[in-house]
């Protein structure tokens, strides 16, 4: 189908008075909703942050969202389809089995947390890597509420819509056959931004409606339309074995880095005369030649797990204790790669559980080059109590210069004070 047929059709579909351009796209209230859905999906990483989340959909928070994608008005409706629990087939399986609860949550939080296509989809890959019975594109229409310019919504009609248009045969369910989509969608988008917007839900909704039956489309070369489809599939799973591989390699070296400074503070805390926790999933690892969590706690003190939120607390990376009352005197938070705000959350909850907690030390372990993303982090509305910490900041480079002096030389935390920079506000 030749472009200046699709543009007139475009033209014909911004003035039709009945058409998702004018009853949805441009509806004052669609751009308002963004906002509170994107706080939603916060909600929903929190809860399974805090293993809160439940085994159930209704009642759940994640229905509170999607019921209000929902009700985005005709290109949405049916979201919830894909998100409802059908106990027959055990789906979308991120109820009842934790780790893809928690992969999941990962998700939408790489994705809320990232601005770039880059890690939109990665996160996409990664979750994909996964391979959880039931949970497929469909959790698009969640991204596309978190990054409108880098992801298109997707339904049956969306797809029926855009293999009427583009002689594709993108089939439902998988996310490869979505990213292939996507790229073809991306440069239609591209062919006629004058006529529909950096905002992917205008060309979503066009798709929607010819998907949808409202314009019939006239016959078209489907043998070469279809092999440019196949072209683009293969592009994108070629892509997709190569980042998987590339990010196989990128978690051994994270790994591994993670558990170095994880022994170096270790080895620093037990110098300086403090009792170490190490986090209780890390404390097998092996390091030197034995394991990462030798010579420290085996359990953390009552006082330091009596809030309530004691499974978080023991997924702090590292802790060091006062040997006499076992009071904690630094908690650390190791962030080569992962999210810096989920360390934020672990200190959060350790400090506002212990007595006296808020005057204690915290310390986000980054490399040199990740302290813009810790300021901004902490500079998050959600993050107002963090303000009472004395958080701060310790490079790698810093640590690694002048761990050995400290635990030759020093006492108690006046070096580590010394080498960190402090991110909190003024009190």
């Amino acid at each position: 189908m030749d472009d200046a047929w699709i543009g007139n059709l475009i033209r014909h579909w911004r003035e039709d008075p009945g058409a998702s351009y004018r009853t949805w796209f441009l509806w004052e209230e669609r751009i308002k909703n963004f906002r509170s859905i994107r706080r939603g999906l916060q909600a929903v990483i929190d809860e399974i942050r805090a293993d809160a989340f439940g085994n159930a959909y209704r009642g759940s928070s994640l229905e509170t969202v999607v019921h209000s994608i929902a009700e985005q008005r005709q290109v949405f409706k049916g979201a919830d389809h894909a998100f409802l629990w059908k106990p027959k087939l055990r789906i979308p399986d991120i109820y009842e089995d934790r780790t893809n609860q928690v992969a999941f949550g990962r998700f939408l939080d790489a994705c809320l947390c990232c601005s770039a296509e880059d890690g939109v989809l990665s996160a996409i890959h990664a979750l994909d890597r996964h391979r959880i019975k039931g949970l497929g594109p469909a959790a698009a229409n969640l991204l596309y509420f978190l990054h409108p310019t880098l992801v298109p919504p997707f339904n049956t009609a969306i797809v029926k819509g855009y293999n009427a248009v583009a002689g594709a045969n993108v089939k439902l369910g998988k996310w490869d056959e979505y990213l292939a989509m996507r790229r073809g969608i991306v440069a239609l988008n591209a062919g006629h931004r004058g006529l529909l917007s950096n905002d992917y839900g205008a060309i979503a909704g066009f798709l929607f409606d010819v998907g949808s039956g409202r314009y019939p489309l006239p016959e078209r070369d489907g043998a070469a339309a279809l092999a440019r489809w196949r072209e683009d599939l293969d592009r994108v799973r070629s892509e997709a074995a190569a980042t998987a591989s590339k990010a196989a390699l990128a978690a051994r070296e994270a790994d591994h880095t993670h558990t170095e400074v994880q022994g170096w503070l270790r080895d620093l805390g037990l110098a300086l005369g403090f009792d170490v926790w190490i986090a209780s999933n890390d404390g097998n690892r092996p390091y030197g030649s034995g394991r990462l969590s030798d010579g420290c706690l085996d359990r953390l003190p009552g006082r330091a797990t009596a809030n309530g939120s004691a499974e978080t607390v023991r997924l702090i990376d590292v802790i060091w204790l006062d040997k006499a009352g076992g009071d904690v005197a630094a908690a650390f938070e190791v962030e080569h790669t992962t999210s810096i705000y989920s360390g934020i959350v672990r200190m959060l909850d350790l400090a506002l559980g212990v007595e006296g907690g808020a005057a204690r030390n915290f310390f986000l372990v980054a490399p040199d080059n990740r302290e813009d993303d810790v300021r901004a982090q902490f500079a998050r509305p959600a993050f107002s109590r963090v303000a009472e910490l004395d958080l701060r900041y310790l490079p790698y480079s810093e640590l690694r210069g002048h761990r050995e002096s400290i635990a030759r030389f020093g006492s108690g935390l006046k070096g580590m004070l010394a080498i960190a920079k402090p991110v909190g506000r003024p009190r």
